[in-house]
């Protein structure tokens, strides 16, 4: 029994430095995947992101929804097309995403967290035009493609979620962002994670993943690496899966663009989250400036 004790007290010092430099911090959570749909995880994301709040850090989640868009839209016998990696978004289509996006998912997520107290409120990046978007073009053998209301994010007016911020509160931001032309437009979550930690000059952008962080040489060599540079990362792009390549740019936009420090972590892990920030090892990879 004394031994557990002791343990626990081991790991409540090794916290304290983290704790006393992370004081006041942002801290920008892309939320997805596994740690979303899977019921333990959910519940243990939001301990984490209250845990955060109470040790003084002010977290932001942004979050995307795509298994639960594709369910949505087969329900209603729209077909899921994906060009280059993008999902092809029609008006009717895009009226779907919104609505499970903000409608369900944003809601389940706020439920999640205010288990714990009222803390999160939920807001799509429409709310106080948080997200401006343009056209994005999905690009096919050298040529452009059109792809629907699939948007780049291109201007970030941060001012409601800094007041929430102010005020104690979690925001908790879906994926959907308006543009100049009146439409609205659906956006890859882990680029609207990177622009929102950009805009609000976090201290670091965390985005949950399904796999244990980058490998060195996949699928041959499944070594993690925990850390590297932004030059590293720039060069090892061209050669990542498809599905990592929207995390990495991430973690690179957010880092070239003042970020101290960006992570990729593996959501399947329960309290991923509290692993990376209050531990001396860490978990994932790191990517610095």
């Amino acid at each position: 029994m004394r031994h557990v004790m002791q343990e626990k007290a081991e790991i409540l010092i090794e916290a304290l430095p983290w704790l006393a430099r992370f004081h006041g911090a942002t801290v920008v959570v892309k939320y997805g995947g596994n740690a979303m749909t899977e019921e333990s995880l959910r519940e243990r994301f939001a301990e984490d992101v209250v845990f955060l709040r109470y040790a003084g850090l002010k977290p932001v989640v942004v979050h995307g929804g795509g298994p639960q868009i594709s369910r949505q839209l087969a329900l209603q016998g729209i077909e899921s097309r994906f060009t280059a990696g993008l999902r092809v978004t029609t008006p009717e289509a895009m009226q779907v995403v919104r609505m499970v996006l903000v409608g369900q998912v944003n809601r389940e997520v706020v439920g999640l967290i205010n288990r714990h107290g009222p803390f999160a409120v939920g807001m799509s990046g429409e709310d106080a035009r948080l997200f401006v978007a343009e056209r994005k073009h999905a690009v096919v053998d050298g040529e452009k493609v059109d792809i629907g209301q699939v948007g780049e994010v291109v201007a970030v007016n941060p001012g409601a979620v800094r007041a929430l911020l102010d005020d104690g509160r979690i925001p908790v931001v879906s994926s959907v962002a308006a543009g100049d032309d009146g439409e609205i437009y659906n956006v890859n979550a882990d680029t609207a994670a990177a622009a929102l930690a950009v805009a609000l000059q976090a201290h670091k952008l965390i985005v949950l993943t399904d796999v244990a962080g980058l490998y060195a040489n996949w699928p041959d060599d499944t070594t993690v690496i925990s850390h590297l540079k932004a030059k590293e990362l720039e060069e090892l792009l061209p050669t990542l899966s498809s599905g990592m390549v929207p995390k990495m740019e991430a973690c690179l936009t957010a880092v070239r663009g003042g970020v101290p420090q960006a992570h990729v972590l593996d959501g399947r892990v329960p309290h991923a989250l509290l692993l990376e920030i209050f531990t001396d090892q860490g978990i994932g990879t790191m990517v610095m400036p």
